[in-house]
């Protein structure tokens, strides 16, 4: 096993490069769906349905997407470094490009879970979840994923695995959305840290990170040969 740790925190710049569209750059819309009514738990409670439509073109146009350069450059990373990623993405592009330790802050879109009970989760691959659909509880399954208005439970073992980095590196986020924002705060001090942005991120301490000003598949693929030359 190699001896240096790579953790990655990636968000939806990453995925976007796959053909995915984010909710940033989408103004509030996306494919016609006002997104404060479809991902939020005020707007599951008020239109499941409408909610489980939504949820069920993401789920089709995230089948339909491939990995990119980017997704493959990290996952070659496995062959030289430890790599633990952190992301905030509901797909499943890291696992298909061949990362094997991958921790979903913001849940998953190939599974659904009971209503009542989160702690009974199943794998449905890129199936709709239609009103009527239960889980083994008898209670209607809705989408594996964490709304706005509700807890993130996946941020405490985030934290962790940051504490745990010897190189961290910051992908397709602009972390100012929190709680996944404040997951730098957890890295070491003395740590190198990367962040792969196209504009200027705003850091606090942004002395402290070395930015390649560009889009995360050229980027990555650009600091993956810089960790392999002066960290192997």
């Amino acid at each position: 096993m190699p001896d240096q740790k790579i953790v990655v925190i990636s968000g939806a710049g990453i995925s976007a490069e796959s053909g995915l569209a984010t909710f940033r750059d989408s103004g509030g819309l996306w494919e016609g769906y006002d997104i404060n009514e479809v991902a939020s738990i005020q707007g599951w409670e008020k239109d499941p349905e409408n909610v489980l439509n939504f949820y069920n073109l993401r789920r089709k146009q995230a089948a339909k997407a491939e990995p990119n350069a980017a997704h493959h450059a990290l996952a070659d990373l496995e062959n030289f470094f430890e790599v633990s990623i952190v992301t905030q993405n509901v797909d499943d592009l890291h696992e298909r490009a061949g990362s094997k330790q991958v921790l979903h802050l913001h849940g998953e879109l190939k599974r659904a879970r009971s209503v009542e009970d989160e702690s009974i989760v199943i794998d449905i691959g890129s199936d709709p979840i239609k009103m009527g659909d239960t889980a083994e509880d008898g209670a209607q399954l809705r989408p594996h994923v964490v709304w706005f208005g509700e807890m993130v439970p996946m941020i405490e073992p985030a934290a962790i695995e940051v504490s745990t980095a010897d190189i961290l590196i910051v992908v397709g986020t602009s972390l100012v959305v929190y709680p996944a924002a404040g997951l730098i705060d957890y890295a070491k001090p003395s740590i190198p840290k990367f962040i792969i942005d196209p504009s200027n991120p705003q850091l606090y301490d942004f002395d402290e990170w070395t930015h390649f000003k560009e889009n995360a598949g050229s980027g990555v693929q650009k600091l993956a040969d810089k960790l392999k030359k002066e960290y192997i």
